[in-house]
């Protein structure tokens, strides 16, 4: 499942409510891989008060499930889910939560860690910081989540 949201998400709660729904069975699955995104306040050198996060609604959606499917191909998954914060974002609010169920946990692991590298480089979002100092700027590169230890 992928849902944009407008305001402030319990990421623990969302994947609890998520798996009662995807697999109301208890032990159908086995391994479950999360991954949660916090605005943290500080960026380049600089505080930062908030984030406006904007995005191409409808494209966006499009290509984070082009992205699951992927996923969906190359690892044996047995579902995912994908909540992304969009409009305007405080410190220590989470973001972006990826969450996937697989039987085991290799490939739970794996698939969590693609769809999330995937989303930072390819789904279209737009983020300007807004500075403590006054002014904001446009975050123009996300970080290498792949880089080597």
């Amino acid at each position: 499942m992928i849902s944009l949201r407008q305001g402030p998400f319990d990421p623990w709660k969302e994947i609890e409510a998520y798996q009662d729904i995807a697999f109301g069975h208890k032990g159908t699955f086995g391994a479950t891989a999360s991954f949660v995104g916090t605005m943290r306040n500080f960026n380049e050198g600089d505080r930062v008060c908030r984030m406006n996060l904007e995005h191409y609604p409808g494209m966006t959606e499009k290509h984070l499930e082009q992205i699951v499917a992927e996923a969906r191909r190359r690892w044996d998954m047995l579902d995912a889910l994908v909540i992304h914060r969009v409009g305007t974002i405080a410190p220590d609010e989470p973001i972006v939560l990826v969450a996937v169920w697989s039987v085991h946990r290799g490939a739970a692991f794996d698939a969590c860690r693609y769809v999330m590298e995937e989303l930072k480089s390819r789904a279209p979002f737009w983020k300007k910081e807004l500075l403590a100092g006054g002014g904001d700027r446009w975050v123009e590169a996300n970080t290498n989540g792949y880089q080597q230890f």
